[in-house]
């Protein structure tokens, strides 16, 4: 089994940046060659990376640092106004975690999402190895949480276990419920299941500063960034 000592990474050449418009980035990858069990992949997300499928990576740009890893210690969350209108405005939904795995109806909720809302997108079009190779390939404690109304699935978010809390994957729900938020019900989901198990945090991903699409993630508080290798509780921004 590898560990971090052993751990080998590759650089991707520098390719057009995703979030921001005008500027190159390099993504690190680990070597997909390593075996990566659950404690590994906990330190490796302590460190800022993510997983996407089988691949483990965080940005490695050459004269840019907008990419910052972000987590919530969910213990001091206090839901706003905003988010306890969220709640309540969904407190008719039914939540279920179950092993992440495909199914037809979840990759036909997916490709509604792309479809319908990331035309613009890396993942457009939509196909169902795609769907299986981004959500269900390497996961190592990996779950979906299935959100239904009464029979229908109307939203799906990937979810990761780590030993320090979870880590928000992706989340895609059905464009026609996107009045219910169903964005902001799954993080405030995943933060009550995280204190449900005695957990500490809950992994965001990337937030960059002026990228309007990753804005929401500063609105959960408190938040952490981890900048100069340290965690750091964010100041209001």
């Amino acid at each position: 089994m590898s560990n971090l000592r052993t751990l080998v990474f590759f650089a991707t050449p520098a390719h057009d940046c995703s979030y921001l418009p005008d500027r190159e980035a390099t993504t690190m990858f680990v070597d997909p060659r390593a075996e990566i069990d659950k404690k590994l992949y906990s330190q490796l997300t302590a460190l800022g990376f993510r997983r996407s499928g089988s691949h483990y990576y965080r940005p490695h740009c050459e004269s840019c640092s907008a990419c910052v890893p972000v987590r919530l210690k969910v213990d001091n969350f206090q839901p706003d106004r905003s988010q306890r209108r969220v709640l309540k405005k969904n407190d008719d939904l039914q939540c279920r975690l179950v092993p992440a795995a495909y199914s037809e109806r979840y990759y036909r909720l997916y490709a509604h999402y792309i479809e319908e809302r990331h035309q613009d997108g890396d993942m457009y079009p939509p196909t169902r190895e795609q769907f299986t190779s981004f959500l269900v390939e390497g996961s190592t404690d990996s779950w979906f949480l299935e959100i239904s109304l009464g029979n229908e699935l109307i939203g799906l978010a990937a979810i990761d276990l780590l030993d320090d809390g979870l880590s928000a994957i992706y989340t895609v729900f059905a464009p026609e419920y996107e009045h219910r938020s169903l964005g902001t019900f799954a993080v405030l989901w995943q933060i009550e299941e995280a204190k449900a198990r005695e957990l500490p945090h809950l992994y965001l991903g990337y937030w960059i500063k002026d990228c309007k699409k990753m804005s929401y993630k500063t609105r959960y508080r408190p938040i952490e960034a981890l900048q100069d290798g340290q965690w750091h509780e964010m100041s209001s921004t």
